[in-house]
């Protein structure tokens, strides 16, 4: 695992993470879901709210998503869900206009692969102001609700996206997400610290920050 920019000049496929990732999580958006989250596992599973966030860290290291393990363990209305959960104000969410700039100068094709709601998804990207920089996104949804990191869940987005994986790269904050990025031939960046997990050989990558890192990588044959 390397700090340094490493060479990424035969990638054609750029798939990144979007909480997190695409925005620093200083900005605290997902706080605000943590909390929506929270507040349904209180009414649906009749905990305290404290014991509903034990339960919440549970089902999101077991299952990927909280809203997995609720459907593993409970019967809850998805949709409802999703709403609920997304429906958060984007005021501290910062626009980035270097990103974007940063993202369109890529040689070949930039996507979202999120566990987050498809609805969400779009109100984040166009806040940040990069979602034209994307062909298309991948959402909990088109996943059937089944989350990161299942490896189906990973080789379907592959085949929506028409990837091929010895020419693309996945950019995540959570490292067990790089796992099976890593498996089917994709290189592998981890952005952020890991949030305090495990770190380990699948992961090629390291950097604090997705801008500071796109920003050091060089194209020979880059649009200018």
């Amino acid at each position: 695992m390397t700090v340094a920019a490493p060479d990424l000049s035969d990638i054609r496929f750029w798939v990144f993470d979007m909480d997190d990732t695409l925005y620093p999580p200083e900005q605290g958006l997902m706080g605000l879901v943590q909390k929506r989250i929270n507040a349904f596992v209180v009414e649906a599973v009749g905990l305290a709210p404290e014991e509903a966030a034990v339960l919440q860290r549970q089902f999101l290291d077991e299952h990927g998503t909280t809203l997995a393990g609720l459907m593993a363990n409970y019967a809850v209305d998805t949709e409802r869900f999703l709403r609920e959960v997304h429906d958060v104000p984007l005021d501290g969410l910062e626009p980035n206009p270097r990103l974007a700039e940063v993202l369109k100068r890529l040689p070949g094709q930039c996507f979202v692969f999120t566990n987050g709601a498809r609805e969400y998804a779009g109100r984040v990207l166009d806040r940040l102001g990069v979602a034209d920089c994307f062909v298309d996104v991948f959402a909990i949804e088109d996943a059937d609700l089944t989350p990161k990191p299942a490896p189906a869940t990973f080789r379907r987005m592959a085949e929506r996206f028409g990837l091929d994986m010895q020419s693309a790269v996945f950019f995540e904050d959570t490292p067990k997400n790089l796992e099976p990025a890593k498996a089917l031939g994709m290189r592998t960046v981890l952005i952020g610290d890991g949030h305090g997990k495990p770190l380990g050989p699948h992961i090629d990558h390291q950097a604090p920050d997705l801008l500071d890192f796109l920003q050091s990588l060089s194209f020979k044959d880059a649009a200018a």
